[in-house]
């Protein structure tokens, strides 16, 4: 498919917050949900049909990462679907809240992690936009909009939890938690949490000129710390982080586009293509037409 979206087609107003992670994030104080967009893309379905509404004055688009009753597997979610899906609706800014194993002792379940870095040990992810007949080398060194982070961490007064201002995210294939050896073997590397899905997230997003982060919920020690990871368990725990992660976008949201509106994430492409605009295929400048109309003429 070439077309930039399906039905209730046609691109909503610039300066939406999107939100992606599990589907009780939009029951939050201040939010009216007013439509669900299905959203056709190049890449297939996104993981749900997208919610879109306000907090207060501040348009949000909500998107369920595991769909909106938890049946799509870390392996299986259509990460390019999602996040092509969110720019083509005007989307400039994502918040990402995900679930994660705790690397270190003073990251303690229940806490929150704001991250700022990631390691990538998956195997079976596309994580580019750009093939085809395009080469675009986009840097990913500080992989998180610094200035979204910071703004993340500055509403951490809107809980009573411990907020880290940082923190390195390795991302595993799954859906299986790690082996002992494992565990211990990422501990020596240094990274503060695992998890499974935001690692593609923050690439593609930043491939999209979008800025993100993530509000990484702490429900466990991984394995490293004696007992095994058990998913009830860690349900438990997430729920109780769910509230949390709710005041501090729910004090975000109304912030983000201002705070993000020079940052380094919304011109990422500006250096990056390396082809020639002239040999760029048009069924490749169609496909990426929301990444590439600043840039390069779609119709050519």
């Amino acid at each position: 498919m070439d077309g930039d979206s399906g039905s209730g087609s046609g691109e909503m107003t610039e300066g939406i917050v999107g939100i992606i992670g599990g589907s009780g994030l939009y029951h939050m104080d201040g939010v009216t949900m007013t439509e669900e967009r299905q959203v056709d893309t190049p890449y297939g379905p996104p993981s749900d049909a997208i919610r879109l509404g306000h907090l207060d004055t501040t348009p949000v688009a909500f998107l369920a990462r595991h769909g909106r009753r938890h049946t799509i597997s870390p392996s299986d979610i259509n990460f390019r679907a999602n996040i092509w899906a969110l720019k083509s609706l005007g989307v400039e800014v994502i918040l990402a809240v995900s679930a994660v194993g705790s690397m270190r002792a003073e990251i303690v379940p229940g806490h929150l992690v704001i991250v700022d870095q990631f390691i990538d040990r998956t195997r079976h992810r596309p994580a580019t936009f750009y093939h085809d007949g395009i080469a675009a080398h986009v840097s990913v060194a500080d992989p998180i909009c610094l200035e979204l982070a910071a703004l993340l961490y500055e509403c951490r007064t809107a809980v009573e939890v411990p907020v880290h201002p940082r923190g390195t995210y390795l991302c595993i294939e799954g859906p299986m938690f790690s082996t002992r050896a494992e565990s211990h073997l990422y501990r020596s590397w240094g990274v503060d949490v695992i998890g499974m899905t935001n690692y593609q997230e923050a690439i593609l997003a930043r491939e999209a000129e979008i800025c993100y982060a993530t509000i990484a919920l702490a429900t466990d020690y991984d394995c490293w710390k004696g007992e095994a990871c058990d998913a009830a368990t860690i349900i438990t725990v997430l729920q109780h982080n769910v509230a949390n992660a709710q005041r501090v976008l729910r004090a975000a949201i109304p912030h983000a586009s201002v705070r993000t509106a020079t940052a380094a994430a919304r011109s990422a492409l500006a250096t990056a293509i390396i082809t020639r605009p002239e040999d760029i295929p048009s069924a490749t400048r169609r496909r990426l037409a929301p990444m590439l109309r600043k840039y390069v003429s779609i119709d050519t």
